[in-house]
């Protein structure tokens, strides 16, 4: 279908590779700047569904989980902006930011006009020390986009979330996103931290401030100014230390313990906890300022078992680092992966790493088997019940299952974790979705 727009100069004065998409997903323009990024010609990708251009997959990627920019621009009209997994030519993976508007031509017609900013390697691994925070899933990119967003910005930061799912990366990951990245990040661990204890380890003191004090200490509040204080278990503070933080908090000024000048320290805070505070206020178990004052901005990091796929990456990352430490070399069997793809993991990253932990000192070579894994994880009890019934539904009919949509939504619309938990071949799969309707 001809546009009313001479839609290649009006891309074309973009800097950014930008495509052009109408209502049903299909590329009707790409820019010269799209063509020269990503090596193709016009004809390539002109008529086709952007989706599978750029996600090579054959469902729009909100089917998938992900936050859809064509979606959200063609129903509100609303510029919308999201963080994704794209693919090049040549099957290559690469994290984008997307920017997409509502363009219209002189009769009218509404198209998504998609901007892709394509981001430098840095930023596509978050690192804290040895640890890497990594991912690929709509839940994963959804999380790292706020946080990226929030990164840009000087307030403070409260994230929510269980134990284990690795809320001091995802700090850390601020403090990269941040115009503070330079500065200091500093880890305040508020569970252990003695109330008698702190102000001493917080605002510091002066020599002679109590029995044994030999010298002057620089507090952590002060020794992160320019840069990230990090408040781990927020939600473990006594009633006795909120009050206190609070007044640092507002002001950014303090004394030393036993001092009499007033200092002050630039300082943006990120807390973390993963219980309820707002119930706790109600309770006033937690000081109502406080928490305003530390949720500004709130995120959400996803337990691991709204991420399944990106389990496997993880488990890559943690069983180098046991190598490093270890002077050995681990991976898994595709039969352990896909066992630990299906696993639920009530204690997150932390129950991961302490499985394959104890997986990596009892197998007998460099390879993980199914038998290694804690037998929670190895029975096929530990499949969910949804896979467990198509599982067995398919192998008897050997037809498209009733629940694929739900599998689909389960793994984020990854066809090969699908089509293992239905016994089948990812073929099979990709020949249902061809069947099945456009929504």
């Amino acid at each position: 279908m001809p546009l009313s727009l001479n839609a290649g100069s009006v891309l074309d004065i973009q800097q950014n590779p930008m495509v052009l998409i109408d209502h049903e997903y299909r590329i009707m323009a790409a820019n010269r700047a799209y063509r020269d990024a990503y090596g193709v010609h016009a004809d390539e990708v002109v008529g086709k569904c952007c989706h599978e251009i750029s996600h090579h997959s054959p469902v729009p990627c909100h089917k998938r989980g992900e936050d859809c920019p064509h979606q959200a621009v063609f129903n509100t009209g609303e510029a919308h902006e999201v963080r994704h997994i794209h693919y090049d030519h040549q099957n290559h993976a690469e994290h984008v930011r997307i920017r997409g508007h509502a363009i219209k031509d002189q009769e009218g017609n509404t198209y998504l006009g998609e901007e892709i900013i394509r981001l430098p390697h840095q930023e596509e691994e978050i690192t804290c020390g040895e640890l890497r925070m990594v991912g690929r899933s709509p839940a994963f990119m959804r999380c790292l986009h706020h946080i990226e967003m929030a990164g840009r910005t000087d307030a403070s930061i409260l994230l929510f979330g269980e134990s284990g799912v690795g809320k001091e990366l995802a700090a850390g990951a601020v403090h990269q996103f941040s115009a503070r990245a330079n500065g200091p990040f500093i880890t305040v661990d508020c569970a252990s931290l003695p109330e008698t204890l702190f102000e001493s380890e917080i605002l510091g003191h002066e020599r002679g401030a109590f029995t044994g004090c030999l010298g002057r200490k620089r507090g952590l509040y002060e020794m992160a100014h320019g840069g990230t204080l990090f408040l781990d278990e927020v939600g473990e503070l006594p009633l006795a230390m909120q009050a206190k933080f609070l007044r640092v908090l507002e002001t950014g000024s303090f004394r030393r313990l036993g001092g009499a000048e007033t200092l002050h320290a630039d300082v943006r805070v990120v807390a973390a906890t993963n219980r309820n505070l707002l119930e706790m206020t109600a309770q006033r178990a937690f000081r109502e300022d406080l928490y305003y004052r530390l949720a500004a901005i709130t995120i959400d990091l996803p337990p691991l078992r709204e991420r399944r796929e990106d389990i496997a990456g993880i488990a890559e990352v943690l069983l180098e680092r046991i190598g490093k430490s270890w002077g050995g070399s681990w991976s898994l069997s595709k039969d352990a992966e896909i066992r630990l793809g299906a696993y639920d993991f009530p204690g997150n990253v932390r129950e991961l790493r302490n499985m394959l932990q104890k997986a990596a000192a009892l197998a007998d070579g460099p390879i993980i088997q199914l038998r290694h894994l804690d037998s929670g994880v190895s029975r096929n009890a530990a499949l969910p019940a949804a896979e467990r019934s198509a599982r067995s539904e398919t192998g008897k009919t050997g037809q498209h299952p009733d629940n694929l949509d739900e599998l689909l939504r389960r793994y984020q619309g990854n066809r090969r974790r699908v089509a293992d938990a239905l016994g089948v071949s990812e073929r099979t799969v990709y020949r249902w979705l061809q069947r099945a309707p456009a929504e």
